[in-house]
Formats: C-alpha cells, structure tokens, sequence
C-alpha cells in the first residue's frame, strides 16, 4: 500500500518518508515564489543581453539582409562556407583551440604541482603568475608589441648577438607568439583553479602510498590525476572557451589584417562587421556558438561516462 510499511506482525504502519516528502513539496511551493523573485534580476538580464540577442543573431542569418528581411534559407550558409577567408578563418580557430588547450593544461598543471612543493618564494611566484589577471590587457599588449615588432627588444638582442632579426608578426611565428600571449594571459586562472583541486586531495592519501613504496610518478598517476579529474574538465571547458575568445589580443598585437596563420573567426566577423556584411556576420556567430555548443557537450558526456565508470 502507498505510504504504508508492513509491520513485523504483518500490520499496516505509516511511512515516514511519505510524510517527508509531502514537507518537502509543501516547503518548495512556499518558498517558490521568493526564489522566482530574487532570481528575477538575473533572469531577466540573461534574457535581454543573452537570449534575445542570440535570437536575433539566428533570424538575421536566415533572412537576405536585415531592410528586406526576405526569408533566404540556408543560402547565408552556403555563401559563407564558400568564402576562402572563412574557411581559413574557421580552420586556423580549430587550429589555435586545438594546439592552445592541451598546452595550456599541461603549463598550468606543472606550475601548480611545483608551487604546491616547499619552494623558496613561492608565494611571491603565486603573486607574479596572477597578474596578468588584474593588469588591463591593452596596457599589457604594448609590452608585446614592443618585445616582436620588427625593431622590437628581442631583435635588437638579435642583432646584438650578431644573428638575424625575425619578423614576428608577419610571419608563421605570428602563431607562436599567439600561443605565448595566450597561455601567458591565462596560466594563472587555471592556476587558481588546481592549486584549489590540489588542496582537496587529502594528505593521508599521499602519506599511504608513501609507506607502500609509492613513487612520486605512481602518487600523480593513482592519486593527483584522478582525484583532480572534476578540476581538469572545469579547466579544459573554459579553456576551450577562452581559446575562441583570443581576439583581443590578436587584434591589439597584430590589427584587423593580421598574418595569416592568426586570423580567425574573431577577425572574420569584425571585418563583416566593418563592411556592412550582416548575413554572413550572422551565420559566422551562430556556426561559431554551435562548435563550442558541441564540443562541450561532447567533453560533459565524456566527463558523465567517467565518472559513472569509476562509480
């Protein structure tokens, strides 16, 4: 019988959960109300500058232009897709995201295992990794640009040394540098953020595999790596995202026109954007939301799959 539990005499006693449950449903009809109306605020912000927007980008992409507004289909995307600059813009993205990510990880990780350890300075070294996080970006760039402009420091020490200067920027270096700019920006978040995982990671752990001959290889191998698991794909998702979001720099470092080997998605859509061509801007930003849309999503499920794995 619902809501009843069979005695040891074989009589029907009320179950306790069931009153439980009926508290619980009772408490959240009360308190719903309250939580819509502080949500609201930021409800109705995520709404006007997220959603609406984005809805407006997706109809813009399927109409011929915004004063006709004539429904065109997907004939935006087939223009788009037959344009070179995106095609490269599109692949050097994948590229940047592709090369960016895995060495971003790998440098945040080993900084946060050697800041971890008993280091002299360490936390003057903490301090120094975090401050690309507070410096405004533009003030930051003009360093950048002094150290690879062509009559920059690194090719006066060049020349200097009696060796060729390089030009950075308008070269394949261009990707290079890039990459620098990129995980140098963004080392000390992921930084924060491991060093936090690290901290969970109980000691007594460590201290167990230590009386059983464990190596530090072994310790980081069945100890660290698992147990920074949930860390490491908060680290890769907004890696992943950030990786997209590099147009500032780029664009600061290199203007609108850069080399070839850094023009992305960012650039193609600030150039559509420049000239008036909101069609194929439009279908650009919304090809651009489903990529990192899928990707993860992709890593979510992967990440959902472990884990049950483990369980």
């Amino acid at each position: 019988m619902h809501g009843y539990d069979e005695g040891h005499e074989g009589e029907c006693k009320p179950w306790k959960g069931g009153n439980h449950l009926i508290r619980i449903r009772q408490q959240y009809r009360r308190d719903a109300p309250f939580t819509l109306l502080f949500l609201a605020p930021s409800l109705a912000g995520f709404l006007l500058f997220f959603i609406i927007p984005f809805g407006a980008v997706v109809y813009y992409s399927v109409i011929d232009n915004p004063v006709n507004g004539n429904f065109a289909g997907l004939s935006n995307y087939e223009a788009l897709w037959d344009s070179g600059s995106f095609r490269k813009a599109f692949f050097n993205s994948l590229l940047f995201a592709g090369v960016s990510v895995p060495l971003l990880f790998a440098v945040s990780l080993g900084l946060s295992l050697l800041l971890r350890a008993k280091l002299p300075f360490r936390q003057s070294m903490r301090t120094m990794f975090l401050l690309p996080l507070v410096v405004p970006v533009a003030s930051v760039i003009l360093v950048w640009q002094t150290l690879f402009q062509w009559n920059g420091a690194i090719n006066g020490l060049f020349l200097a040394w009696g060796m060729n200067p390089v030009d950075w920027m308008n070269s394949n270096w261009a990707f290079a540098v890039m990459l620098a700019v990129f995980v140098w920006k963004n080392a000390g978040y992921n930084l924060i953020v491991f060093l936090a995982g690290l901290s969970n990671i109980p000691t007594e752990q460590y201290e167990s595999a230590s009386m059983d001959g464990a190596g530090p290889i072994r310790a980081f191998m069945h100890i660290t790596w698992p147990g920074l698991a949930p860390t490491s794909f908060f680290v890769v998702v907004m890696s992943i995202v950030q990786s997209f979001k590099v147009f500032r720099e780029t664009y600061l470092v290199a203007g609108a026109y850069p080399n070839d080997s850094i023009y992305t998605l960012q650039h193609f859509m600030n150039n559509m954007f420049a000239s008036l061509d909101y069609p194929k801007l439009t279908a650009a930003a919304v090809l651009l939301s489903i990529v990192i849309g899928v990707t993860v999503y992709v890593l979510f499920r992967a990440e959902r799959r472990s884990r049950e794995a483990l369980q």
